[in-house]
């Protein structure tokens, strides 16, 4: 059921599980249609009922459209012909079929527009379009209109070309296409003259060059079943609705035609006059399909129609009895597949009469076969339709015809001698069609019989697939051996034998063997899915490597998770149904003559095998031993309930890897337990998952690696649910098991369940289904227990190839056998055996714990003549028993009779064929004569082979005796096993076995000893009496040599390894350090406090260590020391906002976003402001830039040589693997941290000595620093490094300084009005510095209330910035006359203003940002820095700002309040500390301002800036600190880096005293008691009232003219908040629904891929050529204007966000996340997506602390192209 979004969004849909997805090519709503959904979910305009009183449409009205719609009906259809010219020999015609179409696109739309106007119009159409009288008027092309007559030829013609209408003419074109290359008319003509359907195949005999009777016998049996043979080709039409679609499908189904006939569905007797006649050209649509050359979007376009048709069931079955669709389905699949089919090449290449489809052709590789099995599997999903198909016979046989063709298709031949050519890929295709053709349809036809009244279907079934598998057989001349070297994974026949026996038994009560064929059929059953596992094993020990990767794919596609329940699953259940009936001797011995693995199982230490390599002896065995538990412990079809297997799938998964909902959802198998769907049951996968797991929200890694919310197991599921055997059949890659493993021993170590490596647990099975209890008669036949008792000693011996994997198997099977012993195993019975034991015989009986204890003498074994065994062999006379190690590893058994004592050979083999063979023949005597001569002329050995002798070994155990014996070995320890209910006989009267075990193997061994005694006395006693005797050393002398080898490994590895961990352990010591360092000589000079410098002993010089050549050693100015840096264009400090209320993403029409509030607009507009009316000069020092597109520099702390640098990036260059950064454009990552980075800033060379003498406090007054300050700055050669000598130094300064500027574009560091102007420099330079200090602050949060060092200051580069920044701003020396510092420190007589007057004035010192004006200072004066002359600076400008601050107060609060204040203050003004009294400054500032016009024009205007609270002196104090803090902060940064001291941390309220006093504002004799008063903190270098008076009487000259612009420039906003992004909405859909449509405002198109920029709410289109502009695309070009070249962009079709940085571009990921915590990228499920409030902040705070480039790692070159 489908929804369009209106209809969706409209109706109430709470609770319910939906996936919302963007349909690519339309399609139909269902709201509304009461066959498909209740009408309580029809949304409101749906829901009115449209049945009620409807009036009656007046017959005139409609009299217009009856007359003229069946001519205009009639003139498209001419159209239609006309335009239709057959394609040339195969020449596609499709240019010319969009030309008709484009023409006919009014008449179509108009037709359209008709089905729109409402249920009236639509029944005239019905009428007009199923007339048949009107259609036969107009078409028949009689009369005298020789263009109708013309038309009609045309459409005959069509007709004719697509094979159909005439009776006579066969449809047979297709067959002989690919081959053989005619046209199609050539075809039917050489088939015309053959009139049956049974001679089909005489063309294909044309193409396999004559072979007689190719499939023939398939295809005469397929024609005679097929009912009514016209179904392929005659079609006759009888309306204009016939016509219509024939031409739409003739034309491939064009869009338009498409929308007309589905809007035409509500009308009901439409929609059934439809779909007889879209059933009646099903064949007709199966040609066209074939033929097309676009068959993917036709494959849509007719699913689109189908599925509308299809899904009703009232209207399926109705069209299936009336038009026979299943015979018509059926046969038009039959038909498609017979076009490619090929001789079947399994078991007898030459004589096979069986044929499979070939996955090679297009029909199978594109998938074209789809939308027709789509229809069949969705109308079999109908009850009644599905119930016709069950019970009708013949369709039943030509559907198992149509399965047979895949019977064996993909055949893999194992390549021996070189690697194949070419790796076809062709599996693919293989898996898909068995998948969709044959597995979809076959568990829609098991979900109708599910009760026991369906048994009869079931037995249908079952009798036809058997059938067919008889054919199958008979046709590839399959005996009793599969051929060698051969695999196909495609059975499905095999498949549905299978599911449909499991069904028969779980849900419809049939009696299992009533359904079973005879022993010989069983046999020949198994060998194929049998052949399956073991090369499954052959795949995995890479004994298919020569075929390539692909095999390794089948394979791995053969057990995922798609596939597995209709592959692996059914092919392991029906193995186990013939194991539960076969002889178990026969199939254990079967199963390791296929794993290749019979020559292993001897005695002896040496063996050959003629089958397999060494190499892969190992993991063939252990595919093996694994293949027989599976076989022996899986219960899916065997008796668990669905939700048990549910429930056991879910565990597997999550054991593995922690997973998120939807990959559990995609890892468990859909059937036959569907996870959704209104099938009862599907409501089970929730409450199963959060019965067995925890639910862990999304998290993020330091590394910035963001994680999905998963699902990770609950510990009891650990405890007791977790099944190694499970998680081995699903896994698909080899190290899942590993994984699932390593998580349960980490679970057992954290726990304290078990600290050891544990060993896979022991689980108890559920109880088998009654009809499968044969099953376990595997676990006790001799076979088996020579099988393991052999192995058991090899083990023990440490014979080579075999693992702990192996033992672990052993064991498993052995405990496995006693959980399922038979009970009946009594000591009566017992004690008869006694006696017996001192014959030297194989075991007994079958019974696992009887035969445990049987004793075991002498083995007779066939070795080579090199084994060691044969040196001390006893005489071969010895009459003993005999294990004959033949090629096919005998091995003696006893047959109960007298002569026990004569040696016997005991083979697998011959065993195995022996019972074939008396299956077959029914008669032992015959089988005797019959297997020996094969056996003996099986082993003739090659002449190379060295010789076989035979030798008796002396061995005397029991499997108990092995059994503890491998607990001494395993637990390295003699006599370490005591049986435990000696101490504690409760044991074995109470035993508590848990359901679960854990452990390892020692464990294991415990706990089978256990239970065989428990299951026997004897046993008991025997534990007892081989533990009593104490046991020589284990194992024999001859393993020394070998395992002195072994344990020689072990030595040198153990060293390898010790001295491995020791240089690890010293390269980490070492890093340590020289982290350590780099960390702290980050700012050499001055980063060490004053007190540890003068305790430790001087160092001169600070030290850098070189991370590229990993020398220690000073900056030096001919080899300088640089910090790795990346330096980045920042507009993060312009995002500021002067409010707290976040802005918001807009999401209607209404919500619009303006920038004038940003901290860059109103900077921006203070500068144009001042530019204006003062002089440019003057301008550029009065502000700082770089608030939009300023540089910010930051670095890892490492450090390395410049010339090092220069030497590695040449060596970058030269290295093509390079990927994600451009080298050309200087960029690298840090060597030694991996950073990115793209610059190298010089280290200044200087000692920390020198550091200390210029900490040292002076006495000297504040006029005299003054002076000095004054004289420092104008003396140019002042500077250390002198600047004319070009040291390698001063170069890297100046190279530096170019990387600098090229990092921000030119408009964001040209500010003059005229170009090139050196005071541009002058500007751009500060303002680097500012723009880092601001930014830092930004980090700190926005405040120093933290103090510290904090993070920021550990790998601060601003120490070696300010040399560099120093260096190069001494080159502008600011004309004396000109300088700041003269008028803040000096009073100047009036009259030198005046002669300015023609000139534009200069910016007024009150203007002036005293942040701005504190860097220039610093800058200007040499460098190391003095303290005392930095805190003579910043107490200079306190003055400044703090008179800024009084004067802006002013100008905010009304006349009254500033005439009250006047008088106030005036009255205090000489008392002694009149200077430090904001009441008394504050009067004599309105006093001096009010001389000029700043406080006159206030008329209505100045309501608007009066603030409605009246001041009190709380507030005033308050303002006047907001106003200089921002200030303080600044200055306080500064001196942490470049004095080093810490910054202190306090309380935000007590911010201001603590900086002002760290700086050294505050008198130390201030008494902290007092309130606070911000003036205290006042220094005047000159009277304060003289120097206000002049710095006021510039401003009135100004405001004299211009007084509403002197005020705006007086009142600066210093409060700005810290940058954000915009506020998203909870819920994606909202933003998804208003943009996905919205039309972008450049080009007024609905972008392809929308996009909006997450810092301006700007809507772009993202890589649209629309909105291009000098080659860059709309994404790019507005990070460069919005961010300076860093966007971070929500991509609105993907809930995906993109982040550009300059060149590169990377996916950052998604900030909406699912209910269960998912990204959905490109909204692929469609699932409902909210905010992720977490992610939103690190993406924020990536983007604020400028760290995209770090913490994303993969990054790609955009081109512009975004």
């Amino acid at each position: 059921m489908s929804l369009c979004a209106e209809c969706f969004h409209q109706g109430d849909h709470t609770g319910h599980d939906f996936n919302m997805f963007r349909s690519q090519a339309g399609g139909a709503c269902d709201c509304g249609d009461s066959n498909v959904m209740r009408e309580s979910g029809f949304c409101r305009r749906h829901q009115i009922k449209s049945s009620s009183n409807i009036p009656c449409v007046p017959k005139d009205l409609l009299m217009m459209s009856e007359f003229v719609l069946p001519r205009f009906i009639f003139c498209l259809i001419q159209y239609l012909r006309e335009g239709y010219n057959e394609p040339a020999a195969d020449v596609p015609s499709e240019k010319d079929l969009s030309k008709v179409l484009q023409l006919l696109e009014p008449q179509i739309s108009f037709l359209e527009d008709l089905t729109k106007m409402g249920g009236a119009m639509r029944s005239v159409l019905t009428q007009v379009l199923t007339n048949q009288q009107n259609y036969k008027d107009l078409t028949s092309g009689l009369g005298e209109n020789t263009c109708a007559k013309k038309s009609h030829e045309k459409y005959l013609i069509a007709l004719k070309s697509s094979g159909l209408t005439y009776p006579e003419d066969k449809l047979v074109y297709g067959i002989q296409e690919p081959s053989a290359g005619t046209s199609t008319l050539a075809v039917q003509g050489f088939a015309g003259a053959t009139g049956t359907l049974g001679q089909l195949d005489s063309s294909d005999e044309e193409d396999q060059d004559g072979s007689q009777g190719l499939g023939k016998r398939k295809r005469v049996k397929l024609s005679s079943s097929t009912k009514d043979q016209s179904i392929m080709d005659v079609l006759k039409h009888k309306s204009f609705l016939e016509e219509l679609l024939f031409w739409t499908i003739k034309y491939e189904f064009p869009q338009k035609m498409v929308t007309f006939l589905l809007n035409m569905l509500p009308d009901q007797e439409y929609k059934v006059a439809f779909t007889k006649t879209f059933v009646q050209h099903y064949a007709f649509i199966m040609k066209t399909l074939k033929k097309s050359h676009e068959s993917d979007t036709m494959s849509n376009r007719i699913v689109h129609i189908s599925v509308q048709l299809f899904s009703n069931e009232e209207l399926a079955r109705q069209v299936t009895e009336e038009c026979q669709l299943l015979d018509i389905m059926v046969t038009v699949l039959l038909y498609m597949m017979e076009s490619c089919l090929i001789k079947s090449e399994l078991q007898d290449e030459e004589n096979s009469l069986h044929v499979v489809v070939n996955c090679g052709e297009a029909l199978l590789k594109n998938n074209t076969y789809w939308p027709l099995v789509s229809d069949f599997i969705n109308i079999l999903s109908h009850q009644s339709v599905a119930k016709k198909f069950l019970e009708d016979h013949g369709l039943l046989v030509t559907w198992m015809n149509f399965v047979s063709f895949f019977q064996g298709m993909n055949l893999n031949k194992r390549e021996l001698n070189e690697h194949v050519e070419f790796e076809s890929q062709t599996y693919y295709a293989a898996f898909a069609a068995e998948l969709e053709a044959c597995a979809q349809p076959m568990w829609g036809l098991l979900s109708h019989c599910k009760v026991r009244e369906t048994q009869e279907y079931t037995r249908n079934v079952v009798r036809y697939c058997l059938e067919a598998l008889q054919d199958w057989f008979d046709a590839i001349n399959f005996v009793d051996e599969p051929a060698p070297n051969q695999v196909t994974f495609h059975l499905p026949l095999h498949r549905y034998y299978a599911m449909f026996l499991s069904k028969a038994v779980k849900c419809q009560e049939l009696d299992l063997d009533s359904v079973l064929p005879d022993q010989e059929m069983l046999m020949k059953l198994m060998i194929h899915p049998l052949q399956i596992q073991a090369s499954l094993a052959e795949i995995h020990s890479n004994m298919w490597v020569r075929n390539g990767l692909q095999i390794k794919g089948q394979a791995m596609t053969y057990v995922q998770s798609h596939f597995c329940n209709s592959m692996i699953d059914p092919d392991i259940y029906l193995l186990q149904v013939c194991a539960s009936r076969l002889d178990p001797d026969y199939f254990i011995s079967s199963v390791f003559e296929r794993f290749k693995v019979v020559d292993l199982l001897t005695m002896a230490s040496q063996h050959q095998n003629t089958v397999l390599d060494a190499e892969h002896e190992r993991s063939m065995l252990e595919g093996a031993l694994t293949f027989l538990v599976i076989l022996l412990s899986l219960r899916l079809h065997l008796g668990m309930s669905d939700d048990e297997i549910l429930r056991a799938e879910m565990v597997a998964q999550l054991c593995m890897n922690d997973r998120t909902h939807s990959s559990l959802l995609d890892l468990i198998p859909e059937n036959p337990n569907p996870k959704s769907g209104i099938i009862p049951g599907s409501y089970s996968f929730e409450s199963v998952l959060s019965a067995v797991a925890d639910f862990k929200a999304p998290v993020f890694e330091p590394g910035g690696s963001m994680q999905q919310g998963m699902y990770t197991p609950k510990a009891e599921v650990w405890d007791q649910e977790f099944d190694p055997v499970m998680v081995i059949l699903r896994t698909v890659y080899r190290r899942d098991v590993q994984s699932a493993m390593d998580r349960y021993t980490a679970f057992l170590k954290q726990n304290g369940k078990f600290p050891g490596n544990p060993w896979p647990p022991y689980k108890k099975r559920t109880p088998l289904h009654p009809s499968y209890k044969g099953l376990m008669r595997l676990l006790h036949c001799k076979t088996l227990h020579i099988v393991l008792f052999t192995l058991l000693y090899k083990i023990l011996m440490d014979h080579q190839n075999l693992s702990e994997h192996v033992l672990c198997m052993v064991l498993y099977l052995i405990e496995l056998g006693l959980e399922n012993s038979a009970d009946e195993e009594s000591d009566e019975e017992a004690s008869v055996c006694g006696p017996e034991r001192c014959h030297d015989s194989w075991f007994p009986g079958s019974n696992l714990v009887a035969n445990m204890r049987h004793f075991i003498n002498y083995v007779r074994v066939r070795v080579p003549e090199t084994a060691p065994e044969v040196k001390r062999d006893s005489p071969a006379s010895t009459s003993s028993d005999s294990l004959g190690s033949l090629q096919s590893s005998r091995r003696p058994k006893v047959l109960q009779r007298e002569n026990s004592g004569t040696a016997q050979v005991f083979s697998l083999v011959a065993e195995r064929r022996k019972k074939f063979q008396e299956i077959i023949n029914r008669s032992s005597n015959e089988a005797n004569q019959v297997v020996r001569p094969k056996t003996s002329s099986k082993w003739s050995a090659p002449g190379s082979a060295p010789q076989l002798t035979t030798a008796i070994l002396e061995i005397k155990e029991s499997i108990l005796s092995l059994l503890i014996k491998l607990h001494h070995k395993l637990s390295g320890k003699q006599n370490s096993y005591y049986p435990p209910w000696l101490d504690d006989i409760e044991i074995l009267i109470q035993p508590e076995i848990p359901k679960y075990s854990h452990g390892d193997g020692i464990t294991a061994v415990e706990r089978i000893l256990l239970k065989a005694a428990l299951q026997s006395r004897m046993n008991k006693r025997i534990i007892e009496e081989i533990c009593r005797k104490v046991t020589p050393p284990v194992p024999p002398r001859k393993v020394t040599a070998a395992e002195k080898k072994t344990l020689d490994k072990e030595e040198r590895r153990q060293k390898a390894r010790e001295r491995q961990q020791k240089l690890l352990a010293e390269f980490a010591s070492r890093q340590k350090s020289f982290m350590e360092t780099a960390m702290d000589v980050d700012s050499p000079e001055n980063d060490i406090p004053m007190e540890i410098t003068t305790a430790e002993p001087q160092v001169s010089e600070a030290v850098y260590d070189c991370v590229i050549c990993g020398q220690s050693g000073p900056s030096s100015e001919d080899r300088p020391t640089g910090l790795v840096v990346l330096l980045q264009a920042s507009s993060v400090l312009g995002q500021c906002r002067d409010n707290t209320e976040p802005k918001k993403l807009p999401i209607t029409e209404e919500e619009q976003i303006y920038p004038w509030d940003t901290c860059a607009a109103v900077h921006d507009v203070r500068l144009s402001l001042l530019q204006r009316y003062f002089k440019d000069s003057s301008c550029l020092l009065a502000v700082s830039i770089g608030w939009e597109g300023g540089v910010y520099v930051q670095t890892c702390g490492h450090t390395l040589h410049i010339d090092c640098h220069k030497s590695y990036m040449e060596s970058l260059r030269n290295d093509q693997v390079l990927q994600g950064f451009s080298v050309d454009k200087g960029e690298f990552t840090c060597p030694l941290c991996r950073q990115f980075a793209n610059s190298v800033l010089p280290c200044y060379p200087g000692s920390n000595m020198e550091n200390n003498l210029w900490q040292r406090p002076s006495n000297k007054s504040l006029q005299d620093l003054i002076k000095e300050v004054e004289e420092l700055q104008g003396r140019p050669g002042a500077f250390p490094v002198s600047i004319s000598s070009e040291t390698n130094l001063s170069k890297e300064m100046e190279s530096v300084m170019k990387d600098i500027k090229n990092t921000t574009q030119k408009k964001y560091r040209d500010y003059s009005k005229t170009p090139g102007s050196p005071d541009n420099d002058f500007l751009f330079m500060y303002s680097v510095a500012r723009t880092n200090l601001e930014l830092e602050l930004i980090h700190r949060g926005g405040n120093l209330c933290s103090g510290g060092a904090s993070t920021a200051g550990k790998r601060s580069c601003l120490n070696q910035l300010f040399h560099v920044l120093a260096l190069h701003m001494r080159l502008y020396s600011i004309d004396s006359e000109f300088n700041p510092w003269r008028k803040l420190t000096q009073l100047e007589e009036m009259n030198s203003q005046l002669g300015n007057e023609e000139q534009q004035p200069e910016v007024p010192i009150l203007y002036h940002d005293a942040t701005s004006l504190l860097l220039i200072q610093i800058l200007m004066m040499p460098q190391p820095l003095r303290k005392d002359h930095f805190t003579c600076i910043v107490k200079v400008l306190f003055a400044l700002l703090y008179t800024q601050a009084l004067a802006a107060l002013s100008v905010k609060c009304n006349e009254e309040d500033r005439s009250a204040w006047k008088h106030t203050g005036a009255l205090k003004k000489n008392t002694c500390d009149a200077e430090k009294s904001y009441k008394v400054l504050l009067s004599f500032v309105i006093s001096e301002l009010s001389k000029g016009k700043l406080y006159h024009e206030e008329g209505a205007q100045e309501c608007a800036m009066v603030s409605p609270i009246a001041w009190s002196s709380e507030s005033m104090e308050k303002y006047l600190q907001d106003f200089c803090l921002p200030f303080l902060r600044i200055t306080s940064l500064l001196q942490h880096h470049l004095f080093g001291e810490d910054l202190p941390s306090c309380q935000e309220e007590e911010e201001f005293s603590v900086l002002s006093s760290c700086l050294g504002l505050l008198p130390t004799f201030y008494q902290t008691e007092h309130p606070f008063i911000s003036a205290s903190c006042l220094d005047w270098p000159v009277p304060a009232f003289d120097i206000i008076a002049q710095w006021c009487s510039e401003i009135n000259s100004f405001t004299e003219r211009h007084a509403e612009q002197g005020k705006a420039l007086l009142i600066q906003e210093s409060r700005w908040k810290l940058p954000h992004l915009l506020q998203l909405p909870e819920n994606y859909n909202t933003i998804f629904q208003y943009y996905h449509r919205k039309t972008c405002s450049v080009c007024t198109k609905v972008p392809k891929d929308p996009a909006v920029c997450l810092v301006c709410g700007t809507f772009v289109c993202l890589k649209g050529l629309c909105c291009k502009q000098q080659s860059y695309c709309e994404c790019v070009l507005h990070s460069q204007n919005c961010g300076a070249g860093t966007g971070i962009f929500l991509l609105v079709n993907a809930s995906v966000i993109i982040i550009i940085r300059g060149h590169r571009f990377c996916l950052w990921g998604s900030v909406y996340l699912d209910a269960h915590g998912e990204e959905d990228r490109d909204l692929r499920r469609g699932k409902p997506l909210y905010i992720c409030k977490e992610r939103y902040k690190v993406l924020e705070q990536q983007w604020i602390s400028h760290t995209f480039d770090h913490i994303n790692k993969r990054w790609g070159p955009h081109y512009n192209g975004l």
